[in-house]
């Protein structure tokens, strides 16, 4: 009864919706276990582009059974955008969509509090997304909140109004000039009559029995293990657990039937919002793989910070996580360099370290490569500088990397 993880092993944005795709052939079910609508999971197919918030990214697949899992924080508004968009191109989407009933419902007055809380912020600023989806995680963990299931339930719209009045109460404390849009609580009604139309279950009894029943799943994290509320860098993190715990916890599955986990990481790292980066490149170097790469956020298209790639934060996550195997991505965008570096450890006080996530203290160290400046990936070929810079991260990591990105279309992708 095998579950296949696929995680982000950095501050997000990785690329992990493109892998899903690319492997979900293999997989009977594709299952998110957390976060929301801050996800952006880009996907290329045959040359059209679709960005997922909520849907797994395996919608594409027939013969796919897609499930948003009970840890996921569910905003209805964008998930009937999100269909609605996609059903032109697949009238049967919906026929393999399934939600949990215990997914938590983000309500139009937890984005009211997600704005003000980080204005609150004003210069410490976490830069969320503002998608309500830290208040939807406050609200839970306080056991005052709706679940996905109550929307069938007689008594939804007075615990409705009762939540609203107390979170517009609350947001007073923080700010009395960001006022409730009222256009939000508008839409949110309005989705809630076709989300009813959709197939909701009780997700843990459905997955395990599947288990039984010997059916693949692929478990897809979403943002990346530098993010997670526990061993990312705090308190510039999201608010679930991205690491491959979440993956019970948001499923429902035990322990024992997890058998790989994949972890994903950029040729070059990114960051989107504040927090620590010890490798980021303020150079124009930094820019130029910006503007190659597209490193613009998906969900809000604010531009990435860029850095080089840093071993002893992969290091940690891939320990953290147990990581098996791992999936280089963008490797095309490196072809722009005939230099490329990468933090092989950290020095704090002139001592060397191999893992630390005291990050406001270390001065990274880097090694100088060879890169394969100007190769052409249209023919998925793998130039001698990309062997080496692969086998040179494999070394220090101690973890083969069995999958290379070599462009945004699913097709563009090399199995080791």
């Amino acid at each position: 009864m095998p579950v296949d993880v696929i995680l982000g092993l950095q501050w997000g944005d990785e690329g992990k919706g493109k892998l899903v795709d690319a492997i979900a052939p293999k997989y009977d079910v594709i299952a998110r276990f957390q976060g929301g609508a801050n996800a952006g999971h880009t996907l290329v197919i045959n040359g059209v582009k679709y960005v997922l918030h909520l849907l797994p990214s395996g919608i594409f697949h027939p013969h796919c059974k897609n499930l948003i899992g009970n840890g996921v924080v569910l905003d209805p508004v964008i998930l009937t955008n999100e269909i609605k968009k996609l059903l032109p191109f697949d009238t049967s989407l919906t026929q393999r969509l399934f939600i949990s009933k215990k997914s938590t419902l983000i309500l139009p007055t937890h984005k009211l509090l997600d704005k003000v809380q980080e204005e609150s912020k004003k210069d410490s600023k976490i830069g969320s997304t503002l998608k309500g989806i830290s208040p939807a995680y406050q609200d839970k963990i306080a056991r005052f909140t709706l679940k996905v299931g109550d929307i069938f339930k007689t008594g939804f719209k007075n615990k409705y109004d009762e939540i609203k009045n107390f979170h517009l109460k609350f947001s007073k404390l923080f700010s009395s000039q960001i006022e409730f849009e009222q256009e939000l609580e508008n839409e949110f009604w309005e989705s809630l009559e076709f989300l009813r139309s959709l197939q909701f279950i009780d997700s843990e009894i459905w997955i395990n029995e599947l288990l039984k029943k010997g059916r693949n799943i692929l478990a897809e994290g979403a943002q990346g293990s530098m993010l997670d509320i526990d061993f990312g860098s705090y308190p510039f993190v999201t608010s679930s657990n991205t690491t491959v715990g979440g993956v019970c916890t948001g499923l429902g599955v035990p322990t024992s039937a997890i058998r790989e986990v994949l972890g994903v990481f950029k040729a070059y790292c990114t960051r989107v919002g504040s927090g620590p980066f010890p490798t980021e490149e303020h150079s124009e170097i930094g820019k130029m793989l910006r503007e190659k790469g597209k490193e613009f956020g998906a969900t809000t298209g604010r531009p990435r910070r860029i850095g080089w790639l840093d071993i002893p934060a992969l290091k940690y996550a891939c320990m953290i996580n147990g990581v098996t195997q791992l999936a280089m991505m963008k490797s095309d965008v490196l072809n722009c360099l005939n230099k490329i570096k990468i933090c092989t450890h950290y020095e704090i006080d002139n001592s060397p370290v191999w893992v630390s996530t005291d990050y406001d203290a270390v001065n990274p160290i880097y090694q100088e490569l060879e890169g394969w400046f100007q190769h052409d990936f249209s023919n998925n070929s793998i130039p001698k500088q990309l062997y080496d810079y692969t086998n040179y991260i494999q070394n220090l990591i101690e973890t083969p990397i069995k999958i290379l990105s070599v462009g945004p279309d699913r097709d563009q992708t090399i199995y080791l």
